[in-house]
């Protein structure tokens, strides 16, 4: 992943979680710290997809979100 594309991820991972403070994502068997690793993966498969090429970021957000949840991961109220 280029150098750019990665900072851009991480701001908009760093965005969503920091207006989600009340939540996080957790999986029934992977530690926390594999999340970041999911869901890097998932995104990059996501801007993968034709349709999602022309860079609208709710719609690669969304995609990717799916991905993770998929993969096992639910967002949860923190308690």
């Amino acid at each position: 992943m280029p150098p750019v594309t990665r900072l851009i991820s991480s701001l908009i991972l760093l965005s969503f979680t920091a207006g989600c403070s009340g939540a996080e994502w957790v999986h029934p068997t992977r530690p926390k710290d594999q999340f970041t690793l999911d869901y890097n993966k998932c995104q990059a498969d996501s801007m993968r997809d034709p349709k999602l090429q022309q860079g609208i970021q709710l719609l690669i957000i969304q995609a990717t979100e799916r991905c993770v949840q998929k993969q096992g991961w639910r967002l949860v109220e923190k308690e």
